[in-house]
């Protein structure tokens, strides 16, 4: 497998000039990013990704978490390199100093991790949901409850999970069946979850797992859940590790990629009840998840990401390599190695546009819960947490998505050898095809799209981000040269699509909310499309600012424009195509289901 190398150039650029790090570093509360501290960390960080998480990835696929006599052993040098993860200090990046936490803006972090899922996606998702876990315990959980768990799952001496799922409630999470039954000052939880991340492995001495349940006399539904804590090793009062908790790992799922991430089955009160505690208030269970999930869901997006960018090296630095062939455009004697044929470039430059997009969206989203925690005034923190929950389900469904797509164009351009296990790259599309499915299927972002972030508002919250977008065009328009020219162009033809789409759904979900459903997912990838369009405009336009003052590096800032231009020649019309889908969604109504 090819070494990974992290894109520490491409990062920093989408940081500076689509986040705002400036302007992030400016808030309260955010002092410590100024951007030579930021690049620092990143530099770091991408020495441990590079060098100690991503010659594991291979290992962690071939040789996958088991379950032994009831233990969960993670693959070979896994358990090293988290111990070598938390005594660097890594996990505590983003988190209150109260708790042992560094305090860094969100966007920071989120550049950090998108390297350890690149190196080591398996590896990566044990924090990634740990993350989860300290903010729902952040902004729910008691005084009591915070003291105790907090610090050392900020500091990932433990680690926290999220149990939702069951074997009859996936999607539908109001179907669960867990109970929780009030028992002096605890609760006892009985059920069994599923499909739980690193719901049992030996990377650490307790396991924090957050725990949907439903209370005696609760209402039906996603309004009768409520939320606990329930940990693997119950802790005592004065904070040490007393006896083992009434929870049992079943067995591990076999999976099709990621097969060194444990997902377990999780059996609750097999001798009398787990013992849990209340997170948050009775019945309102789903409010505190979501907490969780929309933490989740922004950095399963970054996963797509990710793992474009690491599909992309191996795909670039095969191609190089490989002789196969004269292209048509070759003067001279003697085959060339197969990246100069026009179309594996165009392949490879689909790649990498649509990954530098998503990656800057990805980055704009997290600096924007940046400015929603820290902006000074109240009206700011309101609209900047507007952006956020509009953004999500852009940056979870788009980006992921694009890793399938991606990793699929890597094995393409491999050839026949992408095909072949010792390559390397087909474990990539093996492991970026759970991304669209877990945190909510893609589908269902598209609906949280429609229906309370684009539908409830009237289009409000979408309208304001498409002006914001517009805001670029005088910009690009002040600009000599043909490439922003056409870049602005198909930009805002874009944006126009966008705008009238949105029209479209919020007057289709006023009057008929199937209708509106059926065109979701077109809309949420017209809109994504068109974004990312917008992130690769305003590098472009950086780039060529810093061109035209002698600054930089001159092939890169040269890259980002022809890359800009590419993803809008390329992309953006056939987005603004999605109107046709999104206004014949009458149609998927029409056919009933038994003619399927």
């Amino acid at each position: 497998m090819i070494p990974y190398s992290p894109p520490l150039e491409d990062m920093q650029f989408a940081l500076e000039h689509v986040a705002g790090l400036d302007e992030i570093s400016a808030l309260p509360g955010c002092e410590a990013a100024a951007p030579d501290t930021v690049m620092a960390v990143l530099d770091e960080a991408a020495k441990l990704a590079r060098d100690v998480l991503a010659p594991l990835n291979d290992i962690g696929d071939k040789q996958p978490s088991r379950l032994e006599n009831g233990v969960v052993r993670t693959p070979p040098g896994f358990r090293q390199a988290y111990r070598t993860y938390v005594e660097g200090g890594w996990n505590s990046l983003p988190f209150e100093e109260e708790f042992g936490g560094q305090a860094l803006p969100a966007v920071v972090a989120l550049a950090v991790a998108e390297m350890w899922n690149a190196a080591n996606m398996g590896w990566a998702l044990c924090p990634l949901l740990n993350f989860g876990a300290v903010e729902a315990l952040q902004a729910h959980g008691s005084r009591e409850l915070q003291e105790r768990y907090l610090p050392k799952l900020i500091s990932g001496e433990w680690t926290g999970t999220m149990n939702l799922t069951e074997p009859q409630a996936g999607s539908d999470v109001g179907a669960l069946r867990t109970r929780a039954v009030p028992e002096g000052g605890h609760w006892k939880i009985t059920g069994q979850k599923i499909f739980i991340t690193y719901g049992d492995h030996d990377f650490t001495d307790n396991i924090i797992h957050l725990v949907l349940a439903r209370t005696p006399g609760a209402p039906s539904g996603t309004k009768g859940i409520s939320l606990f804590v329930v940990p693997k090793i119950l802790v005592n009062d004065d904070g040490s590790l007393g006896d083992r908790n009434d929870v049992r790992t079943v067995s591990l799922e076999h999976k099709l990629g990621i097969h060194a991430s444990p997902t377990a089955v999780l059996s609750y009160g097999d001798q009398g009840g787990a013992i849990g505690y209340m997170l948050g208030q009775e019945n309102r269970g789903m409010e505190c998840m979501f907490t969780m999930m929309n933490s989740a869901r922004l950095n399963v997006g970054l996963q797509g990401i990710a793992i474009s960018e690491r599909a992309y090296q191996q795909a670039r630095d095969y191609a190089k390599t490989r002789v196969q062939g004269k292209p048509m455009t070759a003067r001279g004697p003697g085959d060339l190695a197969i990246i100069h044929h026009p179309d594996v470039k165009r392949m490879l430059l689909a790649i990498k546009s649509r990954t530098e997009a998503a990656r800057a969206l990805a980055y704009f989203a997290a600096a924007s819960i940046d400015r929603a925690r820290h902006a000074e005034t109240a009206e700011a923190r309101a609209a900047a947490q507007s952006q956020v929950d509009l953004l999500i389900p852009l940056v979870k469904a788009w980006s992921t998505d694009l890793g399938v797509e991606n990793t699929s164009l890597a094995v393409q351009i491999h050839g026949g050898m992408g095909f072949i296990e010792e390559t390397g790259v087909a474990q990539h599309y093996r492991d970026a095809r759970i991304a669209p499915i877990y945190e909510g299927t893609n589908g269902i972002q598209a609906l949280d799209l429609i229906g309370r972030k684009v539908g409830r508002d009237g289009g409000a919250a979408a309208g304001r981000f498409i002006a914001l977008m517009r805001k670029l065009d005088a910009e690009l328009a002040a600009q000599p040269g043909d490439d922003l020219a056409t870049i602005r162009q198909l930009l805002g033809l874009a944006l126009d699509a966008v705008e009238q789409a949105t029209r479209s759904i919020v007057a289709f979900f006023a009057e008929d909310p199937a209708r509106a459903a059926a065109g979701s997912v077109p809309y949420l990838n017209l809109f994504a499309v068109a974004a990312g369009g917008w992130t690769l405009a305003k590098q472009a336009l950086a780039a060529q600012a810093h061109l035209a003052s002698r600054s930089g590096n001159p092939g890169f800032n040269e890259t980002k424009i022809l890359t800009a231009r590419f993803y809008a020649e390329q992309f953006l019309p056939a987005a603004a195509a999605s109107l046709t889908a999104i206004a014949g969604a009458a149609t998927i109504l029409a056919v009933d289901p038994e003619m399927l």
